[in-house]
């Protein structure tokens, strides 16, 4: 094999093809100049389409051909070079409700965003910006989508104070509105909310009334 026709990709290692076409058996991506690689449907975890670049991890199969997976979680290194507090870019590859948001850092790097990071749903394929909340004893990465706390609040206030503004100066919001009421006007989570607002009323910026929150 020549050196223009190696594979982008070798067996196990994880990383981003290009969809050629799909017909009945999966799809097909360009993994060197000569030769596609099958992404059979079974290794599917969502439906591609002709011209999109996928994260997949390449593997064998029983009778030895390569073949493609959209299942990487198995196929992500655990010793990346991070620390709490980094800054990390990477694909989210999967979602659960119970467990998060799985992501490959550095498309190779194994990650989760905790349900309690996650303000708004993240789409598989999505690529984030991210900070290491905590590196695990095994080596995968716990990721927020939020910077430091106080840091965070700022920002958030800032929002809120944005969101008023549009809104003629009142919010129908309290520190008893449904957390899903907040998400969905704000999109941030009902802690970030109740703290925007002690830090804005703090500042006398705004007043608090029974039906919700008043520009000053």
């Amino acid at each position: 094999m020549t050196e223009t026709s190696r594979p982008s990709l070798s067996c196990g290692e994880v990383g981003f093809l290009t969809v050629r076409n799909v017909n009945r058996v999966g799809a097909f991506l360009k993994w060197d100049e000569q030769k596609d690689l099958l992404l059979p449907f079974g290794e599917q975890t969502r439906s591609v389409q002709s011209g999109e670049r996928v994260l997949v991890a390449v593997f064998q199969d029983e009778a030895g051909r390569f073949a493609a997976t959209m299942n990487v979680y198995p196929y992500l290194r655990t010793d990346s070079p991070y620390h709490t507090d980094d800054q990390v870019h990477g694909t989210v590859y999967e979602t659960s409700e119970n467990f998060g948001t799985f992501v490959a850092v550095d498309d190779r790097y194994s990650a989760l965003i905790p349900r309690k990071e996650l303000v708004t749903p993240l789409a598989v394929g999505t690529q984030i910006e991210a900070r290491v909340l905590a590196v695990r004893p095994d080596g995968k990465l716990t990721l927020s989508l939020r910077d430091k706390s106080w840091k965070q609040m700022a920002a958030d206030a800032d929002i809120l104070l944005a969101r008023l503004q549009a809104e003629n100066g009142f919010l129908p919001l309290t520190d008893k509105s449904d957390p899903d009421r907040i998400r969905e006007m704000l999109h941030m989570s009902k802690s970030q909310f109740k703290r925007a607002v002690g830090r804005l009323y703090k500042e006398r910026r705004i007043a608090l009334e029974d039906q919700g929150i008043r520009l000053i």
